[in-house]
């Protein structure tokens, strides 16, 4: 089994480009957009190792987010993407994320 991580942010560029370009990895990805969203994946999936957030939605969301999975995951890390790297930053983001704070720790390979 896979560990899992919860994309958020506007879909379906994040699943749609990011996962599938970053399926290589031994990760399995699991995506929000928005609050209702968010919630159901955290109450359904109590596999997820953390969450990652893009910087596509605007502060206030992101804020009201990152209140709700504290509030309902006290256990997960929640990594949010710099809004200066734009949206080609995303991909790059995930990759470092996942395989530092994941893959690494669990001493699982890479494959690049």
């Amino acid at each position: 089994m896979y560990p899992v991580v919860l994309l958020i942010g506007k879909l379906p560029d994040v699943l749609g480009n990011v996962a599938r370009r970053l399926d290589h990895l031994p990760i399995e990805w699991l995506g929000a957009h928005d609050q209702a969203e968010t919630v159901r994946q955290l109450e359904c999936e109590p596999r997820i190792s953390c969450v990652i957030m893009g910087a596509g939605l605007d502060d206030q969301t992101r804020g009201d987010l990152i209140e709700l999975i504290a509030t309902l995951r006290p256990d997960l890390c929640i990594h949010l993407k710099d809004r200066a790297s734009g949206p080609a930053g995303m991909l790059p983001f995930v990759e470092r994320v996942v395989k530092m704070e994941i893959l690494e720790r669990a001493g699982q390979p890479t494959l690049a």
